[in-house]
């Protein structure tokens, strides 16, 4: 359940009520370390195992996480919209499930914003975690997986059919109805990339797919 806890940039500060969402495919490597930076902020942690045939979610039960289970891959925007609806929070962090030197700072400084009232929607963005990681958010930080976000900013947002293209989704919604977006710097933080996991070729595909997404939902902005 979520409840109010103590604890921020300071730690005389409560929270209001913020779930973590974690959209997690395959990741039973590093998706502990990402539950236990998030619980060390919030009790109310969630992960969406989106169609996993290797041990994430088991990992996932086991560090404490709260855990729900799609018997198929259905995408992340799918995996990021069940998360949603199946939390009570006031505020939803979403974390992918790779990151790499997450520590509870790095969130508490990506609700900040949220929390205090700056923002609808705060963006995290990688600063000096890995030279490939950094340049590719540098140049599109639109696409990143780490948000915090004001539920009622974005109560009427549907991302099931967006797959890969749920950060982009995200981002439309909030200029369409003019909500307040920040962009904040996550340093010393990165994601083990594609071809790592999957290995070359399968790296290289699933790459091209997400993309693929990404640029069908761009395309769409038109008809929206």
């Amino acid at each position: 359940m979520c409840r109010r806890r103590r604890g921020s940039l300071t730690e005389d500060v409560r929270y209001p009520r913020v779930g973590v969402v974690i959209p997690a495919y395959n990741e039973e490597g590093t998706v502990e370390s990402v539950i236990r930076a998030a619980l060390s902020v919030t009790p109310d942690v969630t992960v969406i195992s989106d169609g996993s045939t290797d041990a994430t979610a088991d990992v996932a039960r086991k560090a404490g996480a709260r855990v729900i289970e799609f018997p198929v891959n259905r995408g992340k925007g799918a995996a990021m919209q069940e998360g949603m609806d199946s939390s009570p929070c006031d505020v939803i962090v979403f974390l992918d499930g790779d990151l790499l030197g997450l520590e509870p700072r790095h969130i508490r400084e990506l609700m900040a914003p949220v929390l205090d009232g700056r923002a609808d929607m705060a963006v995290g963005v990688f600063r000096s975690g890995r030279k490939a990681t950094d340049l590719a958010q540098r140049i599109s930080p639109w696409l990143s997986g780490q948000r915090a976000i004001r539920r009622e900013a974005f109560k009427d947002i549907d991302l099931r059919d967006a797959r890969f293209g749920a950060e982009v989704a995200l981002t439309d919604y909030a200029r369409q109805r003019g909500a307040r977006v920040v962009m904040v710097p996550l340093y010393n933080v990165t994601h083990r990339m594609k071809e790592e996991k999957r290995g070359v070729i399968p790296g290289v595909i699933q790459r091209a797919r997400m993309y693929a997404d990404v640029i069908r939902r761009i395309a769409s902005r038109g008809r929206d």
